[in-house]
């Protein structure tokens, strides 16, 4: 019963039917947001809801039964499991806030759809790359911040008044939101201004932040990479596999076809029988026989 349900499981029309009940249950759910389509359809959204949720539960209930101490194992079943349980949680009283938490459930396409699955894994790998580039933008967003305070606080203070003022004023210039605004309005009272934001705009914009990209495709690269060799594993564990169950059933077939009794008696008598002579060689006769 196991391995029925595990291949189950794993078919590809069953993973079909679960994105298909995610995506269904992510659409009930926004439409929730419409007070006319509650007012029209509120029953059978609700229904839709907490049929989906069942689906979910038995899903998660089958791995386990299936997977058993391998299942908590993954990463992305616990992943599952966290999503599913929260929207368990009752939502009446000082907790229906949680009821928003619902759409967490669309989520679960992450762990579903390989695709999907991969690309995060690859975030998650190039998050410690990461890591010194955001130190690197912190410092640059730190300096430039205290450089515009002091030097444009009294011409623009609603830009750069203060300390944490500057530093998301240049963090709205580095998404490229409005900054050509900001240098103009700086610009009229300071001229020169515009070498100290293009250098801004230059460093962080196009230098610091091609770097998060760069990082990211290398961590791709690095996943797609892992993905082929073990794919390449994978496929030469199976072809020795089916090797080894050709070589068992010759080796069966061949104790199973009887040898014909004429085959066993004349492999038997060219056994006993001598060896036959060698035979002579002619010109060595007529060599003798000539010197004779």
């Amino acid at each position: 019963m196991r391995e029925r349900v595990r291949a189950a499981l794993e078919t590809p029309r069953f993973q079909r039917v679960i994105i298909a009940v995610i995506v269904i249950n992510a659409a009930t759910l926004g439409l929730e947001t419409s007070a006319t389509a509650v007012e029209r359809y509120g029953t059978a959204l609700t229904v839709v809801d907490h049929l989906a949720l069942y689906i979910f539960v038995l899903e998660l209930a089958a791995k386990m039964y299936v997977y058993r101490r391998g299942f908590f194992r993954d990463p992305w079943n616990l992943f599952d499991i966290m999503i599913v349980a929260v929207s368990l949680l009752p939502t009446a009283g000082g907790l229906s806030v949680l009821r928003a938490l619902r759409i967490l459930r669309a989520l679960r396409l992450i762990s579903v759809v390989p695709s999907l699955r991969r690309v995060v894994t690859a975030l998650l790998t190039a998050v410690p790359g990461m890591t010194s580039i955001v130190v690197l933008l912190g410092l640059v967003l730190y300096v430039t911040a205290v450089m515009g305070t002091k030097l444009y606080h009294a011409t623009a203070p609603e830009y750069f008044g203060d300390l944490p003022t500057s530093l998301f004023t240049l963090f709205q210039m580095m998404t490229g939101d409005a900054w050509s605004d900001i240098t103009r309005e700086v610009m009229d009272e300071h001229p020169s201004a515009w070498v100290f934001f293009v250098l801004f705009m230059l460093v962080c914009t196009f230098v610091v932040l091609n770097l998060f990209i760069a990082v990211v495709v290398s961590a791709m690269e690095d996943e797609h990479a892992e993905e082929s060799v073990q794919a390449t594993r994978d496929l030469g564990a199976a072809v020795l596999t089916e090797l080894a169950a050709l070589r068992a059933e010759v080796r069966e077939l061949r104790e199973r076809i009887p040898v014909p009794a004429g085959a066993k008696a004349g492999a038997a008598s060219g056994d006993r029988s001598p060896a036959a002579p060698a035979p002579r060689r002619r010109g060595s006769a007529r060599g003798r026989t000539g010197g004779r």
